[in-house]
């Protein structure tokens, strides 16, 4: 099942400006999505396969190359998931 508000925030960082403010200081950004505790901690622990399952796949690529993780080391998790 998707979740909507972390869908929401991977929407928004499309925005130059909320994506560099996101990356300065995530829990400022954050504030403003009603997310659960888990999907939180997801997010702060670059944790892929918490996240796969609730947000569009490419929504989800395109969050993890914008916070920095390697294309590499994001396929490798991705598939890891797929087992």
């Amino acid at each position: 099942m998707t979740d909507y508000w972390l869908s929401k925030l991977f929407y928004d960082l499309q925005n130059p400006e909320l994506a560099q403010a996101y990356r300065q200081d995530p829990n400022a950004v954050l504030h403003a999505y009603p997310l659960a505790s888990e999907v939180r901690r997801a997010l702060e622990e670059q944790n892929v396969a918490a996240l796969a399952p609730r947000v569009n796949a490419y929504l989800l690529r395109y969050y993890f190359g914008i916070i920095g993780m390697p294309d590499t080391q994001f396929l490798s998790a991705v598939r890891s998931v797929r087992g």
